[in-house]
């Protein structure tokens, strides 16, 4: 069967609608059906335990305080730390259970018999699942009691310090604020026990699991994870016959022609784009430093292998594990996204041979902007968590406080002006060619792709440190997941696309009919599967059907992406050594595999309902975001930077071998620290979480067991070859510096490429549009 790229694309707007739709209602009903916060929470004798403002208040000391990068709420943030709503759901039962033994039997709850036991745990349990949350929310004596107990240990551990935690004096810098936040979480803990009006569950689909508060799997996990692998089954035989149903033409080693890179002219404007390489190549390198100093924390909380105590100086105040991890985060995205701006910018005049005026100044000044908002930003992040800024301007210019959205708004604003900036000047590049092709064409492509990162940021914008915590989650969301299962997706399919194209290992329309064809699966999946975020952060229970169903059709293009990628290696590997970039094109093929691996494999076992439900924020999660966003598109921006290098390399002065060192140390090191440290730890965790609970797999206790210790320090290898690698790869870029070709005149037959690429029509005698 021949589909077309027409009837391909006008699928793929079906589907965006269909996507936009569901979210949208998805909005709108979280605004509805979220917990709202109560005006005021009273004991027994209407005494004021909290108010709304003053859970507000905790929001934003949690935000401003960088609390999401030491510890999660509702199970989001860092791993370092205890997860907050599960460790005072745990204090609060806890101490309940104190009280009502004391008041019923006078005597401690551990000394009573099963019998009393049994009974004293009943009261508990049926006193937070009973709460009603309105305007005034009612404690009972019991709970009143333990809510007092817990924010009094909240403020001696996170204001007067918790070493053993990692946590310094003064973390939080007054006892006030740090009542604030006990409330904050407190909160969170309240409503992820009590029940949800009309239903037999809690608002968080009763996680997370703590049988002392009757929080247990609800019916549903099991029933959608069964359902989920059966539509796992049912898709992939769909997919599978609709791929095999669009027939794409495949090369031959006899239909390979590859342009030498030395022979193609480069204009000024690709000289200035591939400036953001070694820009890239430097952030890439900090990051893996942070990444080893972060996991050598979880062995020793309080310094540096001894080195910090020598030289006197205090690391876990100077720079704890919350900038730490904040800084890790952004810089992962940061470095990322240079590479990606920088092919951008270069594919334009490869594939057109056409130079806009001015291109290499305005190139220059998004390069400024880069420097002056990265630089920003992570100065902000610590100034900000570390109190020097005060006032509304901490999450304006400081630290907003959410994992992988940490700098403040006004950087965020310079980030989204950015893309903007980034998404004209790619658009300038490839005038000649968007001129001549349909909507759907590469160059359009592309420019949605780029676009979409753009646009989905904005909503980024859509909530402050006073909106509840779980209407921001929603938001959150639809950044971090949209970006990493949406648009990511759709610019990694299409930058692969114009570069095979590039390459000659695929034909304009053939590139064109897969990039559609796997933008269709990637949208028609990834974007409602941000819905398997919000099972557990007090949105209703009808998004675990929704999410485990479009989690589990995640998995599916990435396959076909797999598969589309071997077919082009084996093209490759029938040109033998007329194939100038065949190190590039390894790195594309380790991003294909680490994507199947780290989104697919990983992402498709930890998102089932059920597996989620015990593993979530456990070192399962951290394996799975280390193979997909370092895997995944980390080495597709390595293998692109790499194709950069190629072409503005003096072809006598091109040696890979450093890089090659880089690619093998990368590998093997990821491999190492996913499935000798990660993964290891992850299936630890789960285990300590389903016999006792999810606070008892978060806790101290689990990181400093014996076999856990051992684990972190087994990682170390991984760690090291990793840094290696990015210093290997930081070094190689900068010495091509000093090898680099000149740039030539655009000349008005364009290059080698251009022609082929713009001249296919006339080879054909069809035209751009006839498919």
């Amino acid at each position: 069967m021949e589909v077309t790229r027409k009837t391909l694309a006008k699928i793929l707007v079906v589907a965006f609608v269909f996507n936009l739709a569901v979210m949208g209602a998805g909005a709108y009903l979280t605004y509805e059906q979220s917990p709202d916060r109560p005006e005021r929470v009273v004991g027994p004798n209407g005494g004021t335990l909290t108010t709304n403002e003053q859970i507000v208040r905790g929001k934003a000391v949690f935000q401003g305080n960088s609390l999401m990068n030491h510890g999660s709420i509702l199970g989001n943030g860092a791993y370092f730390g205890d997860d907050y709503t599960a460790d005072t759901l745990d204090r609060l039962v806890a101490n309940m259970r104190t009280y009502v033994a004391r008041e019923r039997y006078g005597t401690s709850y551990a000394s009573l018999g099963e019998a009393r036991k049994a009974g004293v745990e009943a009261v508990v349990r049926r006193q937070l699942e009973d709460n009603t949350l309105g305007e005034r929310v009612e404690l009972g004596s019991a709970e009143a009691y333990a809510y007092r107990q817990v924010r009094t240990e909240y403020v001696k551990r996170y204001h007067g310090g918790a070493p053993e935690h990692g946590i310094p004096s003064g973390f939080v810098s007054s006892s006030e604020d740090a009542k604030r936040f006990a409330d904050f979480a407190l909160w969170t803990a309240l409503f992820s026990a009590t029940d949800r009006p009309g239903t037999a569950h809690s608002y968080t689909n009763e996680w997370p699991f703590n049988t002392g508060a009757g929080n247990e799997a609800p019916a549903s996990a099991m029933l959608w994870s069964v359902f989920a692998m059966v539509v796992l089954v049912l898709g992939g035989g769909a997919g599978i016959w609709l791929y095999n149903s669009i027939q794409l033409s495949e090369p031959g080693a006899e239909d390979i022609d590859v342009p030498d890179p030395g022979a193609v002219s480069l204009s000024p404007s690709q000289f200035a784009a591939v400036r953001f390489v070694p820009v890239a190549a430097v952030l890439f390198v900090v990051q893996t430093l942070l990444g080893g100093l972060m996991a050598h924390y979880y062995i020793e909380r309080e310094g540096f292998y001894g080195i910090a105590n020598a030289l006197g100086i205090d690391a876990m105040a100077t720079l704890p594990f919350a900038i730490t991890k904040a800084w890790h985060i952004d810089l992962a995205v940061l470095w990322i996204a240079t590479l990606w701006l920088g092919i951008g910018l270069f594919l334009p005049p490869l594939l057109t041979g056409y130079e806009p005026d001015h291109q290499k100044t305005l190139i220059h000044v998004l390069l400024g902007a880069l420097f002056v908002v990265v630089v920003g930003g992570l100065v902000g992040i610590w100034l900000g968590a570390q109190g020097y800024i005060d006032g509304s301007l901490w999450w304006l210019l400081g630290d907003e406080g959410l994992e992988y959205l940490e700098v403040g708004r006004v950087w965020q604003v310079g980030l989204l002006v950015g893309f903007a900036l980034w998404t004209t000047l790619v658009a300038r590049g490839f005038k000649p060619l968007l001129e001549r092709e349909s909507r759907y064409g590469l160059a359009h492509m592309i420019i949605y792709a780029g676009g979409s990162i753009g646009l989905l940021f904005t909503a980024s914008m859509l909530y402050t440190p006073k909106t509840s915590i779980v209407v921001t989650e929603f938001w959150r969301w639809w950044v971090v997941h949209m970006w990493v299962e949406g648009a990511f997706e759709f610019f990694v399919v299409a930058v692969t696309g114009i570069a095979l194209l590039a390459m000659n290992l695929l034909s304009r329309r053939s590139a064109e009919k897969a990039v559609v064809l796997e933008a269709l699966l990637v949208m028609g999946a990834g974007v409602v599967g941000v819905s398997h975020h919000y099972w557990w952060i007090g949105l209703p229970q009808y998004w675990v059907p929704i999410g485990s169903l479009f989690s589990t059709l995640e998995f599916i293009p990435l396959v076909f992406i797999l598969f589309e990628a071997f077919n082009q290696y084996r093209a490759y590997m029938g040109a033998g050594e007329r194939f100038p970039y065949r190190l590039p094109f390894m790195f594309i093929i380790a991003s294909g595999i680490w994507n199947f691996v780290g989104a697919g494999a990983l992402g498709f076992f930890i998102n089932l309902p059920i597996i989620n439900y015990y593993e979530h924020g456990t070192f399962l999660t951290v394996g799975h975001a280390h193979a997909s966003m370092f895997g995944a598109f980390g080495f597709l921006a390595l293998g692109m930077g790499t194709y950069l290098l190629r072409f503005t390399t003096e072809p006598d002065s091109w040696n890979p071998t450093n890089l090659k060192r880089a690619f093998w140390l990368l590998n093997v090191g990821l491999a190492w620290m996913v499935f000798v440290g990660d993964i290891p730890v992850g299936f630890l965790q789960l285990e300590t979480v389903l016999t006792q609970g999810y606070d008892a797999g978060r806790s101290l206790a689990f990181y400093n067991r014996g076999l856990v210790q051992t684990l972190f320090w087994s990682r170390l290898p991984g760690d090291i070859l990793i840094i290696l690698g990015a210093a290997v790869f930081g070094y190689d870029v900068v010495r091509k510096r000093f090898v680099r070709r000149e740039a030539t005149s655009a000349t008005a037959g364009g290059t080698i490429i251009s022609r082929r690429v713009l001249g296919e029509e006339a080879d054909t005698g069809r035209s751009l549009d006839d498919d």
